[in-house]
């Protein structure tokens, strides 16, 4: 995961971690304070599965890219390999003919 991310979601947790203490301080009643934990960890979890939705899209990506660089220098290397063969073939048919 980059700095960035990790910046985020430190962030988020920070902000939650605060927002939650913001709660248990403030004069509401138990009741009151527990749904606004509920709706405070439901939306955390909201934003964790968002986050892991995001880094899995951007990780497969970044597969499909590096499978698709991969392959390509697969194929220029074959073709090198081919263009070497050929050259060493054609010098090896002069020296026997020589």
């Amino acid at each position: 995961m980059s700095d960035r991310h990790n910046t985020l979601l430190a962030f988020l947790i920070g902000g939650v971690i605060g927002a939650a203490v913001g709660l248990l301080y403030a004069p509401k009643a138990g009741k009151e304070t527990r749904e606004d934990l509920k709706r405070l960890g439901e939306n955390l979890s909201d934003n964790i599965v968002d986050l892991a939705e995001d880094a899995k899209e951007k990780g497969h990506k970044i597969y499909k890219s590096g499978k698709e660089k991969f392959l390509s220098g697969k194929d220029k290397l074959n073709e090198v390999f081919e263009e070497g063969k050929k050259v060493f073939n054609k010098y090896k048919d002069e020296d026997e003919d020589a």
